[in-house]
This record gives C-alpha cells, sequence and structure tokens, in this order.
C-alpha cells in the first residue's frame, strides 16, 4: 500500500468570542469607555492613554478596544498603581456627577434624525461636514440637558478611508467595523433579546437590529440591516454612506424616516419636535402622518396639521441639485401602498414631492416632501438662509423670496470637542469660571485680553510641534509604502520646518471649493514658499467622493505639484482627512484658508473650529466668514463677484490671495521682538478668539434653535393637540370650506382716486378701494397692495407692501380700503394680492392660496 503524502479533511470551524475580563476595580472604565462623553472630556482621553499608550495609538484612541487589548499584567499593574487608580475613581466621579443631572423638562424635547454622525473616528458612521455638525450638536444636547433622542445607521463599512497610489490617484478602501470593538450597545427589547425593527418595503419587510450610542446624557439609536434575516439585496441598506444606486438610496430614506419612527415606536418614545436634518429623513413625516390616522382616526388633513405644527427641516444645500430625486416608477415601487393608508390619491401624494404637483413629468423630491410637511424650514448661515428662500420659492407659488418663511441658524461647533486641552487650560486661567455654561458670551471671552502675549505664541507654537509630531508618526508608514523610495520619505520629512508659517486646507475636494487657486501662478507660490527668511508650508488635506472624477483630479494636481523638487516639504498633502487629524490640524496650523465659489458654502464649521485654537482665518465672505469676519481678527476676500466669468474670478481671487500673503501676513507673522513673539500677530489671535468664537458655538446653535424653532413649533402643537386635536380639525375643516369657495371668490367692484394714466406723484395721497364676494366664507380673506421694485441685475424684488383694511360688511361683500402715499420717486409694478387668514395660522406659506387682482384700470404705480 502506498502511503499518501498528505491526508486531512477540511476542518469544522466554530466561532468563539473571548471577551475581556475587568478587574471589578476597573469595570467603571467600561462603563465609561461606553459612553462617548470621554470624546470631549480631556482627563478621560488622558486616562485611557496613560493605561497603555502604545495600545491606545494602535487602536487609534477607541477605548473600548484598549481595555480588550489590556493584558491581565498589565491590568494587576494599574490597580496597584496608587496614582493611577487616583485618578481612575476621579473621573469616574465627574462623569456619574454628569450623568445624574436629569433632562430639562420646561425645554421642549426633541427627536433628531440623520443619515450620518461625526463623533469619534472609532465609529465610521460619518463622512463630513453634515455628520460633524449633527455629532457636535447631539453632544451640545448632552451639555445643555435638553431632552432628545438621536436617529441614525450603524454603517459595515461607513464612508472610506482614503489612500494615494504613486501618482496621486485617490483610493477609496472601505474597511469592514466589527461592531463588537465599538463604543455602542445592543438595544434589547423587553423580553432581553436583541430589538429588532421590521420596517415595510413594497409587499415585505425589511428587518433591523437596533445599537445604541450613549452620546453623554443623549441616546442615539443606529439602525442595522446587515443581519441574517435579509435578503443579499437588503442587507446593503446600511453598509456604506451614501453608496449604491438610486434604489438603494431611496431604501436607506424609507429607513431612516419610516425606520427611524418605528423604532421610537417601539421604545415608547415621544417627543414634542421631530428635526430633519437635512431631507434624507423627510419621510419620518410620512409615517407620523400614518400614525396619527391609523392610530387617532384622523383623516389626512388632520394629520398633517399636527405633524406640521412639530416638524421642522433643516436644509445643508445651497442649489437644487444638491437634493434627492425619485423616478416615480423607482418611488412608486416602494410607496404605491401610501395613498392608501392616508386616504388620499396617488398623484396627490407624489405631488407633495413636488414643486408643480400636476407636473407629471416631475421626479418626487424629499426636500420639497420635508418643506410641505414641515411648518418651519431653516437654513444653516444668513446667507444660505437667503439662498434657500430662493431656492425654495417655487414651492410657495405667489410670494417672492424675501417672503417667504424659511429661516436660518448659522451652524456652530462643540467647543469641548475641538478646542484643543492646551486652550481649555489657558480658557480655565484667564475666562470666567462659568465661561462653560455660558459659552455664547463675547464678553467673558474678551479675557483672553489679559493673557500674556508670550502665553499665546507658546500654546500655538506647542500645537504646532503636536501637529508636526503626529503628521510625522501617522504618515511616515503610509509614505514608505506609497511612494516607494524610503530615501525620499525621510528626505521630505527632514524639510518639514515646524518654525515655519503653516496654512491648512482641509475639507471636501469639491470644485466649488477651489483648491486650484493657490496654483494659479506657481512661480509666484514658489517664491512665497521657498523665502529661507520667512518660510510658509500649506498642508492640503480632504477626499473627494469616489464618484467626483473633478474633485479627484484636484487632489491629484496638488499631489502632483507637491512631489515639485520647489515644493517637497512646503506643499503636503496628508491623506485620510478624519477626525483625529481634523482635531490636529484646527489646533496645529496658523491659518485655516477656505476659498468657495460664492455663494455655494452653505456655512462651513472647520473654520470655526480653528477659532476655538487661536487658528486665524483667510476665506471668501461666504457662509458663516460673511458673518464672522471681523477687522483686524482674519482676513476676507469679499463677497461680491467682480466677473460673471467664473475663470475670470478665479484669477482675480488667487492674486488678491497671493498679495494679502505677501504684503500682509508673512510680514506680521514674522516681525517678532527680541522674544521671538509677534506682538501683531498675537493681537489678531486674540481679536479672533474675543470676538469671533463665542458665536460660533455649538451652544449657541442650540440655544437658537431653541429660540427660532423649538419653542414656537412645541407652543403651537400643544394648542393644536388639546381637547382631541379640536383646533387642527377646526383649521382643516376651515381649510377645506376655503379650498371649495376660493375659486368662486369675486371682485365685485373696484375704484381709486389714483391718476388713470398711472402717473403718480410722490408725496400725494390716493385712496384703493375693493367690494369682494366672500361665497359665505366670513371675513376669511384679506387683501394687500404690493409694489415689486427691479435691481441693477435684472431682478424682481418686494420693494413695499401695503395691506387693505376690511371697513364694512354686507352679506357675503366685504369692502377693503387703503389710502396709499408713494414716497419714492421711480417706476414700479404694483397689484393686489389677495390671500386667506385666519389668526390661528403660523405664516402665508402654511395654506399658501393667492389670487392676484389687478389694480382699477391696470394701472402702474
Amino acid at each position: 500500500m502506498k502511503i499518501k503524502a498528505d491526508y486531512a479533511n477540511a476542518p469544522t470551524w466554530k466561532i468563539l468570542t473571548v471577551k475581556a475580563t475587568l478587574p471589578e476595580e476597573l469595570k467603571c472604565l467600561d462603563e465609561i469607555a461606553h459612553n462617548m462623553w470621554w470624546v470631549w472630556n480631556y482627563e478621560a482621553r488622558d486616562l485611557f492613554r496613560d493605561l497603555d499608550p502604545k495600545i491606545y495609538h494602535d487602536v487609534k484612541h477607541n477605548p473600548v478596544m484598549l481595555l480588550e487589548r489590556l493584558s491581565q499584567q498589565r491590568k494587576e499593574e494599574i490597580v496597584k498603581d496608587k496614582a493611577l487608580m487616583k485618578r481612575v475613581k476621579e473621573v469616574y466621579a465627574l462623569f456619574r456627577k454628569y450623568m445624574d443631572v436629569k433632562p430639562d423638562s420646561k425645554r421642549p424635547s426633541v427627536a433628531y434624525f440623520c443619515m450620518e454622525y461625526g463623533i469619534h473616528s472609532a465609529l465610521k458612521i460619518y463622512s463630513g461636514g453634515l455628520g460633524m455638525l449633527a455629532g457636535d450638536y447631539v453632544k451640545e444636547a448632552s451639555d445643555s440637558n435638553v431632552d432628545m433622542c438621536a436617529v441614525g445607521f450603524l454603517y459595515r463599512f461607513g464612508y472610506f478611508t482614503q489612500s494615494l497610489s504613486m501618482d496621486g490617484q485617490q483610493i477609496a478602501n472601505y474597511e469592514s467595523q466589527n461592531f463588537g470593538s465599538l463604543p455602542i450597545e445592543r438595544q434589547m427589547d423587553k423580553e432581553g433579546n436583541p430589538m429588532v425593527v421590521d420596517v415595510p418595503y413594497t409587499n415585505y419587510q425589511v428587518h433591523a437590529y437596533v445599537w445604541r450610542v450613549n452620546v453623554g446624557r443623549v441616546k442615539l439609536y443606529l439602525l442595522d440591516t446587515d443581519n441574517e434575516m435579509n435578503s443579499d439585496f437588503d442587507k446593503p441598506i446600511t453598509h456604506a454612506l451614501y453608496g449604491g444606486d438610486w434604489e438603494n438610496r431611496l431604501k436607506q430614506e424609507i429607513l431612516l424616516g419610516i425606520g427611524g419612527m418605528l423604532l421610537l415606536k417601539k421604545l415608547g418614545i415621544k417627543k414634542d419636535i421631530y428635526h430633519c436634518n437635512e431631507g434624507h429623513a423627510a419621510l419620518c413625516n410620512l409615517q407620523r402622518l400614518c400614525d396619527y390616522i391609523e392610530e387617532d382616526g384622523l383623516n389626512f388633513n388632520q394629520a398633517l396639521e399636527l405633524v406640521r405644527a412639530s416638524g421642522l427641516y433643516t436644509v445643508h444645500t445651497p442649489v437644487p441639485a444638491g437634493h434627492d430625486y425619485f423616478d416615480e416608477g423607482l418611488f412608486g415601487k416602494y410607496m404605491g401602498a401610501y395613498p392608501q393608508k392616508l386616504g388620499i390619491s396617488w398623484d396627490e401624494f407624489i405631488g407633495m414631492g413636488r414643486t408643480n404637483p400636476d407636473d407629471k413629468g416631475e421626479k418626487f423630491c424629499m426636500s420639497t416632501f420635508a418643506c410641505n410637511t414641515c411648518q418651519e424650514v431653516n437654513g444653516v448661515s444668513k446667507l444660505h438662509g437667503w439662498v434657500s428662500q430662493k431656492m425654495f420659492a417655487p414651492i410657495w407659488a405667489g410670494y417672492y423670496p424675501e417672503e417667504n418663511h424659511v429661516g436660518y441658524v448659522t451652524n456652530g461647533v462643540h467647543f469641548p470637542t475641538w478646542c484643543a486641552t492646551e486652550w481649555r487650560k489657558v480658557y480655565s486661567k484667564y475666562l470666567d469660571e462659568k465661561h462653560m455654561n455660558d459659552q455664547s458670551n463675547e464678553e467673558i471671552w474678551h479675557g483672553i485680553y489679559n493673557c500674556p502675549d508670550e502665553e499665546v505664541w507658546a500654546t500655538r507654537q506647542a500645537l504646532k510641534a503636536k501637529l508636526f509630531d503626529y503628521i510625522k508618526i501617522q504618515f511616515r508608514e503610509t509614505w514608505l509604502k506609497n511612494q516607494g523610495d524610503p530615501s525620499r520619505v525621510v528626505k521630505l520629512l527632514d524639510r518639514f520646518n515646524p518654525n515655519a508659517l503653516v496654512i491648512g486646507f482641509c475639507r471636501r475636494f469639491a470644485t466649488y471649493k477651489r483648491a486650484h487657486l493657490l496654483f494659479t501662478d506657481l512661480d509666484r507660490l514658489s517664491k512665497i514658499v521657498n523665502n529661507p527668511e520667512r518660510p510658509v508650508i500649506f498642508l492640503f488635506a480632504g477626499k473627494a467622493h469616489p464618484a467626483d472624477g473633478a474633485g479627484q483630479g484636484l487632489i491629484k494636481k496638488i499631489f502632483e505639484i507637491s512631489q515639485r523638487e520647489e515644493f517637497q516639504g512646503k506643499v503636503i498633502f496628508l491623506e485620510d482627512y478624519d477626525f483625529l487629524l481634523a482635531r490636529r490640524l484646527v489646533s496645529g496650523v496658523d491659518i485655516w484658508m477656505n476659498t468657495p465659489t460664492r455663494p455655494l458654502e452653505a456655512s462651513g464649521t472647520s473654520g470655526e473650529k480653528a477659532e476655538m485654537n487661536g487658528v486665524v482665518n483667510l476665506s471668501v465672505k461666504d457662509g458663516w466668514w460673511l458673518e464672522g469676519y471681523r477687522e483686524g481678527a482674519g482676513w476676507a476676500l469679499t463677497e461680491k463677484r467682480t466677473y460673471q466669468n467664473q475663470g475670470y474670478q478665479d484669477q482675480l481671487d488667487a492674486a488678491t490671495i497671493y498679495s494679502l500673503l505677501e504684503n500682509e501676513i508673512i510680514p506680521l507673522y514674522y516681525n517678532r521682538d527680541k522674544k521671538g513673539v509677534s506682538k501683531g500677530w498675537i493681537k489678531v489671535v486674540k481679536n479672533s478668539i474675543a470676538q469671533i468664537a463665542p458665536h460660533y458655538t455649538m451652544k449657541r446653535q442650540l440655544d437658537d434653535y431653541y429660540s427660532k424653532f423649538y419653542e414656537k413649533l412645541a407652543k403651537r402643537f400643544k394648542e393644536l393637540s388639546k381637547n382631541d386635536n379640536r383646533l387642527a380639525k377646526e383649521i382643516a375643516l376651515w381649510k377645506e370650506t376655503v379650498v371649495e369657495r376660493w375659486d368662486a371668490i369675486s371682485v365685485v367692484s373696484s375704484e381709486s382716486t389714483a391718476p388713470a394714466s398711472g402717473l403718480h406723484m410722490a408725496g400725494e395721497e390716493y385712496l384703493l378701494r375693493y367690494v369682494i364676494n366672500e361665497q359665505g366664507l366670513d371675513d376669511a380673506v384679506a387683501l394687500e397692495k404690493v409694489n415689486v421694485a427691479t435691481d441693477a441685475d435684472g431682478q424682481e424684488h418686494v420693494f413695499s407692501v401695503e395691506p387693505l383694511k376690511m371697513v364694512k360688511k354686507e352679506g357675503n361683500n366685504y369692502t377693503f380700503e387703503a389710502y396709499h402715499s408713494p414716497r419714492q420717486a421711480g417706476q414700479y409694478k404694483s397689484a393686489i394680492r389677495m390671500y386667506p387668514k385666519n389668526k390661528n395660522l403660523p405664516h402665508r406659506q402654511d395654506f399658501c392660496y393667492v389670487k392676484w387682482l389687478e389694480l382699477p384700470n391696470g394701472e402702474i404705480v
């Protein structure tokens, strides 16, 4: 018998999970590790780091993984270390003192929906600005003791990590997250089993597990479809942020909106306000409509009154193309059953997502649906509020953009998260001891003027040194892997000059952000960065969407320029711009540069983070910087366009940047005294901190949402829902009656004492009178004279609005009069606008019926 050289059967593997155990004395650390409170409390971060600095670095500051990897020997050493155990007890006491505070029941409660949350790089459920903003918002809700919960997704792969090939091509790497090693917990049901939410999709259900992120005192609930209960077609719904085709995007938005509401219902959570942070979550209002109809016995119009009165939609994009639009066929595939649930027709339902409801060729837009199902809508800066008014104006025909109700709350940033520990300690010394609870008080921040210039300078230099150390450690391995030649990498690292003026340009790489401006004149740029007496370094970082070829092309171009001999070590592109790198950059550079195409920056927040750390902004006056800029506290390129041709405008802006650098910024930075300190530079830094930083905290943003939106929404909803929703039913009935009779309302007569020629004299008074047959509506309409002027750009704007007063009633006929007196010479268009009036409406766009009437004799005023 011949003996075989090999003989083995296939192993039957069984997955075993070995959970690390902690000594009793250290179990409190596991509790802290599973609450994101540690992200913005440096005492906790420093403690975790000191348990084992190497492991802490290797696990990228994830304390859950840190505790898992601690050896038994190291755990025993920690328990025996009296100094370390003293810190453990002190940090846990801080944590418990924080957590034991009950939510403020006097402020309206909020359910917050968003596709992404940037809380820490350990939890990859964010891609960029929207997620960072949402993460900061939830953190501040915790700090401000707000009764809030949040809903999102637990992505298997999240957004991609970025690396660059040897020629500078962006490589998108999707890395699977091990949920068991994340600072999250499974949400269990009443029976102690993992909670599952069943979400209807056409004629089947998708099953989502629920995970909970403890963000201080706030609970963030995450839905997860990557499980064995779902088909391979549905598991990927929560695989990646903004991944897949339009069908997968629609499935994601169904899960977030409808699934999110079903989740809250399963948890027994009811809130006063439902806040859609972007249109992705708009379908939460659809589920709320269904609930009111099915559970409370309301009809569609009655339910809509209640849903709208408790709904807020925040838009973050400044252009229509940035919204989600779905073909009727695709939308109908998944949403076809809902009209019957609502008691309306399909055309009426899909029309809620169209600017022109009767246009059957128009796609369904989630943002339009959000506008139609939320009483309040807001942009994210003052300028973006105006841009949003214009963008959404077609939804409310009959009103000019400046007349509609779209408001704004300028974005802010979570101060404890983004302010470096070094600056936190400086502020503790020189600002009022209660400054953390009164962050928006500029007077308190003026305490920075009492800080010696040398201390400010030393703090800035220390943070710059930390940035360079971080870059060398984090990117040495990456560069060795991608650049091939080790000697070239060493040479590049040796060229780092921590004493140079460092300018950061770090953000998403989209073409409108104009990262290319700096490279318009390479000879001029070379002279700037290669001056041995006044060295300058430019740091670039950011990701381009995998589908954005132009954005990836910008990255490649910058990388190629950075490899040229004259720019090596002077222009540097840093890979994989994430939470940890961002924290180093916004505190370590000297200048934060931003050059968006006007007015395409909705807000931007990275420059606000820089402000907290004594980093000065150099930016186009767009987004938040249009409001934030103060003379002597940074540098600004005007918000006004000189050229309509974008190429010419780019050249002008580039020349302006070069000039500012050469003639103002660089000379000021290097004008040092005998101690090596630039007094002039420190003056700008102090002005920036004192005059700008307090106005762009997340504390101020959250307070603005309460004062501008949450409180008035909650007050109105309370009135509508009292006594078995009596007022909601009355308003719905009144609207139905107005709609039935609207077209029949007629002008019985109209007259004016103004000249029939239309030539009016400024200062003279004229009588205007209308008699309207209201068809039995009982004083339900109002009239006003609208005067419109055309500006230099050919755009029409409302010049003035003059209301007519109801002076007499005879049966169904109502007489309206106004005495009007033109005060300014010029040519205007004028007409009479008739609209329904009811003291219980929140604003005109809530019931946007308008009938335009001619002036008597059709005259022009």
